[in-house]
């Protein structure tokens, strides 16, 4: 894990070769449907794995079949809320709550228009109560505008104030990192690699293309 000096909670995996292979496989415009979301999951899994390095621990003690000893309790993990922005986070998702099983689902659907305005339109939110003692993390692949994201923080600001606040992607933009920081400066940034830039259509580049599509097919024409 490493930290990113151009901004303050921004972290990339970039140091993981596992992680890299992984994200190389997801690029790859040959890589089909059913490889793609399978690639999303495991980003998933092993990204909350990274994720429980940075939470709260307790020692405690406990008896093996042999003698007493101490143990760890990764504490955090019980009190975890994922916000899965749909559609293409459920395997990533799918891919977190395999190490933090305890955690509460919530779900939003949004959707970013086209250039220039990328206008944000909502149309679905289920987000349970957030306590003091909870660990939010937004699981969305692409942080690219950070539009869509920053109306997804704000809506969650509703449902209470967390013990941390984190997003979670695949990639991002410097653009969108940008944004999201400047209206949520608490807000902690984990993704797997930070991207050279956005194009005018906003997509990120190099990037891997829309992850939705390549997750679950494009929408048929004129829906």
């Amino acid at each position: 894990m490493k930290a990113d000096g151009r901004w303050e909670g921004v972290y990339s995996f970039e140091d993981s070769p596992f992680i890299m292979e992984i994200l190389t496989e997801l690029r790859d415009k040959n890589t089909d449907s059913i490889s793609f979301r399978k690639g999303l999951v495991k980003l998933g899994r092993y990204m909350g794995y990274e994720l429980t390095k940075t939470m709260d621990t307790e020692e405690v003690e406990i008896e093996t079949p042999l003698e007493k000893t101490l143990g760890t309790v990764v504490k955090d993990r019980r009190n975890v809320v994922i916000i899965t922005v749909l559609r293409a986070a459920i395997p990533l998702m799918e891919g977190l709550i395999k190490v933090l099983e305890h955690a509460r689902v919530g779900i939003v659907s949004a959707s970013r228009g086209k250039a220039p305005n990328f206008e944000i339109e909502m149309n679905y939110i289920k987000i349970p109560n957030i306590t003091p003692e909870d660990t939010v993390v937004v699981a969305d692949p692409m942080i690219a505008t950070g539009s869509t994201l920053i109306k997804v923080l704000k809506e969650v600001g509703k449902y209470g104030k967390p013990k941390r606040l984190i997003v979670l992607g695949v990639l991002a933009a410097p653009e969108g990192i940008s944004r999201i920081k400047e209206e949520f400066p608490d807000v902690e940034i984990f993704v797997t690699k930070i991207d050279r830039e956005l194009n005018d259509n906003g997509y990120i580049l190099p990037g891997l293309g829309d992850a939705g599509d390549r997750a679950f097919g494009a929408p048929l024409k004129g829906r």
